[in-house]
């Protein structure tokens, strides 16, 4: 995959964001970036093909990434 551009991605984060303790989602060029909110759109992103981000999605509905299993 080549590597996206996000400079001129429309970036969301979810309504349930607060305290600035939050991330954002922007998708370009077929892939989905995140990044963290704290670094005002300068820090890096995460990138994700479109299958890599569904399992991601998976994941989270199915609860695999409840705070109690990861630290229990």
């Amino acid at each position: 995959m080549a590597e996206p551009d996000f400079s001129r991605a429309q970036w969301r984060k979810s309504t349930f964001s607060a305290d600035g303790a939050c991330v954002e989602i922007a998708y370009a060029d077929g892939a989905i970036g995140v990044r963290d909110t704290k670094h005002d759109g300068s820090g890096p992103v995460l990138v994700f093909d479109e299958r890599e981000w569904s399992a991601f999605l998976r994941g989270v509905h199915a609860g695999q990434f409840e705070i109690d299993e990861l630290t229990g």
